[in-house]
């Protein structure tokens, strides 16, 4: 194994696939530059333009854009050619270390093109594992593969720690650091004014609960998306006191039913998808968050906000296992009941207030650096984070 502690660090390559990838980097990247360490970024897939935007916000740029172009290209063509591209970025960088982040395509080819050229590697949220190795597909897989090429592995939890150590992971190579998405978090709201749009929304939000609805992607037959969206009605108009704010996914016909069920409902408003830090900042004044895909379960939870996961979104472990999340499925019935709890379970709020510091305290990125740099600061290194036992 390549030892990934070194006083002496002086670039990084970091990969990134997708607009989370680059909110979980952010504050990573920020944090090694102004320790003096230089930075190469490294974006592989489709032009995506909510990652320009994320660039913009962070105050970030790309050295290296390496887009597939090769579109209705079977997957492993594609990787293969993303591969002989990123070898050649490593060549030409010869970064000290390669770090990857999450399940995602990216963090296998990162770490197979850095373990090729014998260039150290670690992995950012390493250990989150849901299900066996088909389960997620193939992100499931994509995360075992990972965790063999690594010599580092930083985890969010202690849980995530111990799934590492059971998986084979050698102890001394696994280190909780928190969830770096935690610091971008507390850094956007604190840096970041909400947009014009969203400041009307929460002037119109004042005074009523706020049910938002977030990362809404339709992933059911359409029946089930018609009855799951006349559920969401349902549950508004019952309650005098409720609102909700909808951004409308991207898809054309899951736009046509919300938009036929619910654009003339009084209490709730559809919007244009959000960028990142409109999200959060709506997310912030929310009472409820309903997702089918499973994003800012972490989010969510350091702001205590109870959240409902829909379908087979993923499932953050330690937020559903805290209270935080709970799962609707892909059931009406089970969706209404569990949207009826949020009414009736005074606990389901009260265990999401307990569980702010469930993913990290913020100082992720801080503690992650001193690791690597081989740091011993007083404030993050002499003590460990302890989460989620």
């Amino acid at each position: 194994m390549i030892k990934i502690i070194n006083s002496s660090l002086s670039k990084v390559l970091v990969c990134i696939g997708t607009g989370m990838e680059l909110v979980r980097f952010a504050p990573v990247i920020k944090a090694l530059e102004k320790r003096g360490v230089a930075v190469v970024t490294v974006t592989l897939g489709q032009r995506d333009e909510s990652l320009k935007g994320l660039f913009e916000l962070f105050g970030l740029r790309a050295q290296h854009q390496l887009e597939t172009m090769c579109y209705g290209k079977p997957a492993d063509v594609l990787g293969s050619r993303q591969l002989d591209r990123l070898d050649a970025v490593l060549a030409e960088e010869k970064p000290d270390l390669v770090l990857v982040q999450g399940d995602n395509e990216s963090a296998v080819l990162g770490s197979l093109a850095a373990f090729n050229r014998g260039i150290p590697v670690g992995h950012l949220e390493a250990g989150q594992m849901t299900g066996g190795a088909q389960s997620p597909y193939p992100e499931g897989m994509y995360r075992r593969l990972v965790g063999r090429i690594v010599g580092g592995h930083f985890a969010a939890t202690e849980a995530s720690r111990r799934i590492l150590i059971e998986e084979g992971s050698a102890a001394d190579s696994v280190h909780v650091v928190g969830n770096t998405s935690v610091d971008a978090l507390h850094q956007t709201l604190a840096s970041r004014r909400p947009g014009k749009t969203v400041e009307l929304m929460q002037q119109w939000v004042a005074g009523r609960r706020l049910v938002l609805v977030s990362e809404f992607n339709g992933a059911t037959g359409d029946d089930e998306l018609v009855t799951a969206v006349k559920a969401l009605r349902e549950f508004v108009e019952g309650q005098p006191d409720l609102c909700m704010i909808f951004p409308l996914p991207s898809s054309p016909e899951v736009r046509a039913v919300v938009t036929a069920e619910l654009d003339c409902h009084p209490r709730v408003r559809l919007m244009d998808p959000l960028d990142y830090g409109d999200t959060i900042h709506l997310l912030s004044g929310a009472w409820l968050v309903v997702s089918d895909s499973g994003g800012f379960q972490e989010e969510a939870a350091s702001l205590g906000v109870p959240m409902i996961v829909m379908n087979e979104g993923w499932l953050c472990a330690e937020a559903v296992e805290s209270g935080v999340v709970r799962h609707a499925g892909s059931a009406v019935e089970s969706l209404r009941n569990v949207l009826q709890s949020a009414l009736t379970d005074d606990s389901w709020h009260a265990s999401a207030g307990r569980a702010r510091d469930l993913s990290g305290d913020g100082h992720a990125a801080a503690r992650l650096c001193d690791l690597l740099l081989g740091a011993r600061s007083p404030r993050f290194a002499t003590q460990p984070l302890r989460m989620a036992a």
